[in-house]
């Protein structure tokens, strides 16, 4: 199971999902570019002192990214608005990476495009959006739940 982050804008929800992906073992794909710099204070101050544990690969760009997932047998499982399958009826696979898109504008067409599922999160109608952070921590814990990927307690 990964984390795919979009071009992300907000330094301090990417700190948050470094630091969740570190303490559930998840690696994180990062996407360029990236809308702040990956000193920034704010990232660390989220992510605390987990960003050295987090399995972290940046990808300068969509195309790159896509093509280091050429030898990946996983899906690619877009977190979005604009799906109709819930994420607590999906069917999650181990090997599957979620994408998340950028806190301002999502992913582009030609990304909805590509991907192997879209999902989302029931909301009240009249709200526009969870935060990127909060969403990708609920749906990673069900994805996690149903294919037996939480770390064992030693």
């Amino acid at each position: 199971m990964r984390l795919a982050l979009y071009q992300p804008d907000i330094p301090q929800n990417t700190g948050t999902l470094l630091r969740t992906s570190a303490c559930l073992g998840v690696g994180v794909d990062l996407i360029e570019p990236l809308g702040f710099v990956m000193s920034d204070r704010r990232l660390k101050r989220a992510g605390m002192d987990y960003l050295d544990q987090t399995e972290l690969t940046r990808h300068a760009s969509w195309d790159a990214f896509l093509k280091a997932r050429e030898s990946s047998a996983g899906r690619l499982v877009l977190l979005t608005t604009q799906a109709d399958c819930m994420y607590g009826d999906f069917e999650f696979g181990a090997d599957d990476t979620l994408l998340l898109g950028s806190e301002g504008s999502g992913v582009p067409e030609n990304v909805h495009a590509i991907v192997d599922a879209r999902i989302r999160i029931p909301m009240d109608p009249a709200a526009r959006s969870l935060n990127v952070a909060v969403a990708g921590a609920m749906v990673l814990g069900e994805a996690l739940r149903q294919t037996d990927g939480f770390i064992k307690a030693g």
